[in-house]
């Protein structure tokens, strides 16, 4: 079965990231789950290489509301990035955010693939990765 390599999540809240974390595992659809607190931690994370090798996951989740570094501003920093850190990653915002503003801009964006409302259910992830993803088997 093909998995996605590498899955990060990117948000603050504790409880969001240990639901979606198990539902990346309960769905068999990840190899790794990797989760950063904020956008600082996240780039710092993908511009560091392991063992020679940049970790570039398949797919990332990004909230809006974060401290020190929310989404907006990691995906400002993110679009800076040199294409081999950023090519061909399926980017995603995942939010509780309501705000029309937040939709349009992320429509707007050419990194963004989607929105998002948190948190994931079973449904809604199988949709996303059928969409993003559709050879991979979920």
């Amino acid at each position: 079965m093909k998995k996605l390599k590498r899955v990060l999540l990117i948000d603050d809240y504790e409880a969001d990231n240990f639901m979606h974390e198990m539902l990346f595992e309960e769905m068999g659809c990840a190899e790794e789950v990797v989760v950063k607190l904020n956008g600082q931690e996240a780039l710092e994370y993908l511009t560091t290489p392991v063992d020679g090798q940049l970790p570039r996951p398949d797919l990332i989740c990004l909230d809006i509301n974060m401290p020190v570094m929310n989404g907006w501003e990691f995906l400002e920093a993110y679009e800076q990035l040199d294409d081999n850190l950023r090519g061909g990653v399926v980017l995603m915002m995942l939010t509780t955010s309501l705000n029309p503003d937040d939709k349009s801009l992320a429509d707007s964006k050419a990194a963004i693939s989607d929105f998002v409302s948190k948190p994931l259910t079973r449904e809604t992830l199988g949709e996303l990765l059928s969409k993003h993803f559709p050879d991979l088997e979920v």
